[in-house]
């Protein structure tokens, strides 16, 4: 995959295995919807959890996007990470989050209370603004298929912007 490939599997895809070091143990990982600004990604989250504490640490993310289709493939997104408390941009990505779970277009009208929960639950924005990617080439082994010609390789990091 090429950088603008890459671009457009980010950009066709909406959910994520979001992942940040934790500060003891191992890394933490989760699985979270998306949506774009641009070429940012935006998750919504509530200010009291994990993610949005480690970002406000750490400044910094990474992000496993998964293909929503077999085979399965994926593509790693590596990136400077920050926490947004406008409530309006929150109510929106929720929006678009909804859209996404129920496969519907929400409607404006449903705003006002999208808005109401977004600050009962304190949530807020992390915008990750992605410094590059890594991707390796999926192996698949088809029905009948024993194995023996499959070939592994390396795989491929690339800045996000070339």
């Amino acid at each position: 995959m090429n950088s603008e490939q890459r671009r457009d599997f980010v950009r066709r895809h909406r959910t994520c295995v979001f992942g940040y070091e934790r500060q003891q143990g191992p890394p933490s990982m989760s699985i979270v919807y998306y949506t774009m600004d641009g070429d940012d990604l935006l998750v919504s989250t509530m200010a009291g959890r994990a993610k949005a504490k480690a970002v406000e640490r750490l400044g910094e993310v990474s992000i496993c996007v998964l293909d929503e289709h077999w085979p399965l493939t994926y593509l790693v997104v590596y990136g400077k990470a920050s926490v947004e408390r406008d409530l309006q941009q929150t109510g929106s990505v929720m929006m678009k989050v909804g859209e996404i779970m129920s496969g519907n277009p929400i409607p404006e009208a449903a705003r006002p209370a999208v808005e109401a929960m977004a600050n009962r639950e304190d949530r807020v924005v992390i915008r990750i603004s992605p410094e590059f990617t890594f991707y390796s080439p999926p192996v698949h082994l088809n029905a009948g298929d024993d194995g023996s010609k499959l070939e592994h390789g390396y795989g491929q990091r690339l800045p996000w912007n070339p």
